[in-house]
């Protein structure tokens, strides 16, 4: 034969299925593989006592057992030939493959096909051929268990090798034999592991499927705190680049603001104007590659705690009634925190009228000595209501966490015992400014 006849689709395909036979059905056929306890935690297990629930997982064996012994009756009974000694021993040969698929399933099934015709001799019958009744239990059963605990290839394989088996049987030795059952057998076989193929197959799909959403939820938190992390990193770039940016002009400014100043002011002056000017450079090296292409910084200044009125008038305008509560002495803190307590707010506020259309909300704000207190609480909406609350599952919680996290705070978020929702956020201040003034709103 030549390299290109060898080389043919026809040689190929032989040659991958003799090897899908040989990795399927005779490497390691007699390998242990014990049978696995079920898992406990189906729709109809997982309502079961604990004690029934343990012994609900060894269900599976129980079954196979039960199996054996219905072959061994149908080997001892179906005897026709002899009775006692050699009855009893064929309903043993026709137990033993069955029992065998609890710890070596493929060599259960080799233990069947070889176990077929000396049951066949020892019934000394010329009744059903090439399966006695025992026979014909324990091979298809043998099938079936074997099928269920490997993959549907090697189902197939078996299969197979079944046909091959009774087609042999029927046409070299069948001779004489009142009845043929091969057909009866390749038909119910094949019909419970067509069953069983696509139970596997449904049960495959549905783990790729939970895996495929498990890694899709994965990444999409992912990419969401990412966004969030950028957004926070674009807003901090341009809070600490204009103080950065103001202390580089105040010190260049400085000596014109003196009267015949020394040179060591000058000099330290001059140190000062060109060390923030190095770490502004520095600063949008690092910080700004986070800016994308086409983003553009806002021309306004970030909003802070100071313009709290004009958005809680702006959720009142959308329909949510809220109240903000201020409380302690009431002062200025550093922008990032007051941007940072400003979104918070914000978004706490957004998820109430997403989540609980029809609440009412209460901001409290507590300037405290060490840093800020937040909490956002809000009610149960009320029932019935007009509008349906969304029931996607947002990213909010994520972003101020995240915010939180960045500012060394502590932030806790969940539903209260009346069925709304609250977010409590401290932000440590390590510096104060000037008081403004104190007061409740």
């Amino acid at each position: 034969m030549d390299d290109t006849r060898a080389r043919s689709p026809e040689y190929r395909l032989a040659q991958g299925a003799l090897r899908g036979l040989r990795q399927d059905l005779i490497e390691d056929a007699f390998a242990y593989r014990p049978l696995p306890p079920m898992a406990t935690d189906g729709p109809v297990t997982r309502h079961l006592p604990a004690r029934l629930r343990a012994r609900a997982a060894h269900l599976p064996h129980a079954t196979v057992v039960g199996a054996a012994l219905i072959a061994l009756y149908g080997g001892y009974v179906g005897n026709s030939g002899y009775e006692g000694l050699p009855a009893l021993l064929t309903g043993l040969l026709c137990a033993v493959p069955v029992l065998a698929t609890l710890v070596r399933p493929v060599g259960a099934f080799w233990l069947s096909m070889a176990m077929t015709p000396v049951v066949s001799v020892l019934d000394g019958a010329w009744g059903d051929w090439p399966w006695t009744p025992g026979a014909f239990l324990c091979h298809l059963t043998v099938l079936i268990v074997v099928a269920i605990r490997t993959r549907p290839r090697t189902a197939a394989w078996m299969w197979a090798l079944t046909l091959c088996y009774g087609f042999l049987a029927e046409v070299m030795l069948g001779g004489g034999r009142y009845s043929d059952n091969s057909t009866p057998m390749l038909v119910l076989s094949a019909l419970a592991l067509l069953a069983v193929a696509v139970r596997q197959t449904r049960r495959e799909a549905r783990q790729e499927v939970t895996a495929q959403q498990t890694v899709t939820a994965h990444e999409r938190s992912r990419r969401t705190l990412l966004e969030e992390r950028t957004t926070i990193a674009r807003e901090l770039h341009d809070v600490v680049a204009h103080h950065m940016s103001v202390v580089a002009i105040q010190a260049e400014a400085a000596p014109y603001r003196v009267e015949n100043p020394p040179p060591e002011l000058e000099r330290a002056f001059v140190t000062i104007r060109e060390n923030a000017v190095a770490a502004l450079t520095e600063l949008r090296r690092v910080l700004g590659v986070v800016r994308a292409e086409d983003y553009e910084a806002p021309d306004a200044p970030q909003p802070t705690l100071a313009d709290l009125e004009r958005l809680l008038a702006n959720v009142r305008d959308a329909g949510l009634t809220v109240e903000k509560v201020v409380t302690g002495a009431v002062r200025e803190l550093p922008q990032g925190v007051e941007l940072s307590a400003y979104r918070i707010v914000q978004e706490a506020l957004s998820n109430t009228l997403r989540h609980a259309p029809g609440a009412s909300a209460r901001v409290e704000i507590g300037y405290v000595l060490g840093g800020l207190g937040l909490r956002v609480v809000n009610g149960p909406p009320p029932r019935p209501s007009l509008i349906k609350p969304s029931h996607g599952a947002g990213h909010g919680i994520t972003g101020m966490r995240e915010r939180v996290s960045m500012l060394s705070g502590e932030m806790t978020a969940g539903a209260t015992d009346d069925g709304g929702y609250e977010v409590a956020v401290f932000l440590p201040v390590t510096g104060t400014a000037g008081t403004v003034g104190e007061g409740d709103a």
